[in-house]
């Protein structure tokens, strides 16, 4: 799809700016959180604490934040209790949209995030209504300056990755959920070092919107929910061309 910007690259453009929000801190650590209280707080024995850290401290959290949070998971003076709940909707144009929470209030969650999607012309719907559309998968990133890829496909293929792949900024190994661990620390094993590890969701296809109006609150409401404090992660199957972003940048 040379050309298009899709939501992924959108939020790829904004993530240097986001990180330093505290928004964005607030996410990493309630991750953090909820993984020490599910693995507990050695991250050598807890994988998903691990890659909480890892993404955390690529953030710029601070080392005391990710302490702090840990001890929280762990149970150190903490009532904080936070439930990992997924929304599911269309925006303008028909795109669909998937949301990923935690929240320690499901009602007040529910309600800002049914409001975003009636401000911007779209609609919350029932679980399951898209979530059939996007593919849960690992996503292992690598810098193009630090690894050869040749070398990295034959491991990633030995370790039972699905895909490896060129993109724009680096070479992404694709893993099914349940191999994702496992070609990791893998990978790690064959001196191959990730920028980022995590799991994702991939549209099986996109929505090319071409109309400036609807591509404009398409990306309004993918921003507020972005933006919202119990919000993890959002994905969408919008591919919006790179001359409509820029009438709506405009």
């Amino acid at each position: 799809m040379s050309g298009h910007s899709k939501w992924a690259n959108i939020k790829n453009k904004k993530a240097k700016v986001d990180s330093q929000r505290a928004v964005v801190f607030q996410r990493y650590s309630r991750e953090l959180i909820v993984a020490a209280r599910l693995g507990g707080p050695d991250p050598a024995g807890n994988f998903r604490l691990r890659t909480a850290i890892e993404k955390a401290k690529a953030a710029g959290l601070p080392n005391d934040n990710i302490k702090r949070a840990i001890d929280k998971g762990a149970g150190a003076g903490s009532s904080e209790s936070y439930e990992e709940l997924t929304y599911e909707g269309y925006g303008a144009g028909g795109v669909a949209v998937f949301v990923e929470v935690m929240t320690d209030n499901r009602n007040r969650t529910a309600g800002d995030i049914r409001s975003f999607f009636t401000k911007f012309h779209g609609n919350l719907g029932e679980n399951g209504c898209v979530g059939w559309m996007f593919s849960p998968k690992g996503s292992i990133t690598f810098n193009k300056d630090e690894v050869d890829f040749e070398k990295l496909f034959d491991a990633a293929i030995e370790f039972d990755a699905e895909d490896v792949t060129e993109e724009d900024d680096g070479y992404k190994v694709l893993t099914s959920v349940e191999n994702f661990q496992k070609v990791v620390e893998g990978l790690e094993t064959k001196g191959f070092k990730s920028v980022n590890a995590e799991l994702t969701r991939i549209p099986e296809n996109t929505i090319e919107v071409t109309d400036v109006q609807n591509a404009s609150w398409v990306v309004k409401l993918l921003e507020k929910l972005e933006e919202h404090d119990d919000v993890q992660n959002v994905y969408a199957n919008c591919d919006i061309p790179d001359e409509v972003m820029e009438q709506i940048d405009a």
